[in-house]
C-alpha cells in the first residue's frame, strides 16, 4: 500500500516506524448509493400482545421466538406479567423435547461438538434448538456471546435455532431463565434442546436440574483423571466424552479414556440403572458422533421404560419452584426501598470497620421484615 493511500492512525506511537503495521486506508471520493441516514430517531418496534407472542412461537416464527425469549429473560418489572402469561399459555405445548446438557473444561470443543451432533440430528429429521450460555464479566457486566459464530454451518440451517444468552452472573453454568427458554423452544416445535453451559467448574452443575441427559466433555492432557474437573460434576454426568481424538492426539485421548474410566469406578452413577462410561470422539472429523447420539437414544429408551425419565422431570419441576422462590426473595429484598436506604449507611460502617458483617446482615434483614410488616423474630445483637 503506497504512502498516498494510507497513513498511521492518530493513536499510533510517534516513533513506531515500520514495526507498527496498523494503517488507515483513505476512502474513495464519490457519490454513495447508500441511503442517507436522517437525524430523526428511527421508529421503535411495536410491542407485541400476549396472543401475538404465543401464536408466533407456536408457528415457529424465529423473530417472534427470539423476542419472546428476550421478554422472558428481561428483569424489568414492566415485562413480568406479559412474560408470565406467555409462559402459561405455552406450557401445554412444551415437554415433548429431549433436553441435553453439555458442559466441559475450557477449550474442549463444546461448540464444535454441538455443531457436529446438531448436523447429524438435522439429517435424521430432527428440529434442534441450541441454548449457548456465555459468561458475563463481573467487571464490565458484558458478554461476548460468540458461540453462534463458532457454529457457522448449523446457524444457517432452517430447522435449527441458536440462542446465545449471557449468564448474567448466575452460577451453575446456565442463565437465570434457562428453564423458561427450554419450554418456549419446545413449544416452537424443537424436539431436541442442546444446552451448552459456560464451562465446567465447582458450581457448573445447575444444568443437571433441567436436562434429561448430562454430557461432560473432556480432553486429553488436562492433568490426571481428577484434575482440571470437579468430582461433583463427574458425579452428575451420564456420560464422559473425550473429544479431539484425532491425528497425533488420538493415542493420548485413548489413554485419557482409560484413566477416566478407572476414576469413575468409585463414583455412584448419576442415573439409577444406568452405568456411566467414558467414550472418545472427534468433533472435527465426525468420528464417534453417531455413536454418541445412539448412546443418548439408548439412555432415553431405558429411562422412559423404567419411569426414571418422568420422575426426573417431576423432580426438576419442584427444583424450579424453589429456585423461583429464592430468586423472588432476592429481588424483593434488594428492590426494597427501606433496604436500599439502609444499605448505603451499613456499607460505610462495614467498610470503616465499626460494624461486623454478621450484624450488618441482621440489620438489613430486620429492616426488610419491618417493611413487610412481618413478625420480628429474635435477632442476635
Amino acid at each position: 500500500m503506497s504512502d498516498d493511500q494510507s497513513y498511521p492512525p492518530d493513536w499510533a506511537p510517534k516513533h513506531g516506524g515500520d514495526a507498527f503495521a496498523v494503517k488507515v486506508r483513505r476512502g474513495i471520493e464519490g457519490t454513495s448509493s447508500a441511503k442517507k441516514i436522517t437525524d430523526s430517531p428511527g421508529k421503535k418496534r411495536s410491542h407485541l400482545s400476549v396472543d401475538e407472542y404465543v401464536n408466533g412461537v407456536l408457528k415457529n416464527d424465529k423473530t417472534i421466538l427470539a423476542r419472546a425469549i428476550t421478554l422472558i429473560e428481561s428483569n424489568s418489572p414492566d415485562h413480568y406479567e406479559t412474560a408470565r402469561e406467555v409462559l402459561k399459555q405455552l406450557l401445554p405445548h412444551s415437554g415433548q423435547g429431549l433436553r441435553l446438557g453439555i458442559t466441559g473444561v475450557p477449550g474442549c470443543g463444546k461448540s464444535t461438538l454441538i455443531e457436529a451432533l446438531g448436523s447429524l440430528l438435522l439429517k435424521e429429521g430432527h428440529k434442534i434448538a441450541v441454548l449457548a450460555v456465555d459468561p458475563t464479566s463481573t467487571i464490565t457486566k458484558g458478554s461476548i456471546m460468540g458461540d453462534k459464530t463458532r457454529m457457522e454451518k448449523l446457524s444457517r440451517q432452517q430447522n435449527c435455532f441458536i440462542r446465545p444468552s449471557p449468564s448474567g452472573g448466575t452460577l451453575g453454568g446456565v442463565t437465570r431463565k434457562s428453564r423458561e427458554t427450554i419450554l418456549v423452544c419446545e413449544a416452537a416445535g424443537y424436539d431436541v434442546i442442546l444446552i451448552e453451559t459456560v464451562g465446567v467448574g465447582q458450581s457448573e452443575v445447575s444444568v443437571r436440574s433441567m436436562v434429561d441427559f448430562f454430557l461432560l466433555v473432556l480432553i486429553a492432557g488436562a492433568g490426571d483423571e481428577l484434575q482440571g474437573i470437579k468430582r461433583g460434576v463427574i458425579e452428575l454426568a451420564d456420560a464422559l466424552l473425550v473429544n479431539k481424538a484425532d491425528g497425533h492426539n488420538k493415542p493420548e485421548a485413548l489413554l485419557a479414556q482409560s484413566e477416566y474410566s478407572r476414576a469413575i469406578k468409585y463414583i455412584k452413577p448419576a442415573t439409577k440403572g444406568w452405568e456411566t462410561k467414558v467414550y472418545t470422539c472427534s468433533a472435527l472429523t465426525g468420528e464417534g458422533i453417531p455413536e454418541t447420539w445412539q448412546l443418548i437414544k439408548e439412555f432415553e429408551k431405558l429411562t422412559k421404560n423404567t419411569g426414571i425419565f418422568e420422575k426426573r422431570r417431576r423432580d426438576q419441576a419442584l427444583d424450579w419452584v424453589f429456585s423461583m422462590v429464592e430468586n423472588y426473595l432476592k429481588d424483593d429484598f434488594y428492590n426494597n426501598s427501606d433496604v436500599s436506604k439502609a444499605l448505603s449507611i451499613i456499607k460505610e460502617k462495614v467498610l470503616a470497620g465499626i460494624m461486623l458483617p454478621t450484624a450488618a446482615a441482621e440489620d438489613l434483614l430486620k429492616t426488610y421484615y419491618l417493611s413487610k410488616h412481618h413478625t420480628i423474630h429474635t435477632f442476635k445483637k
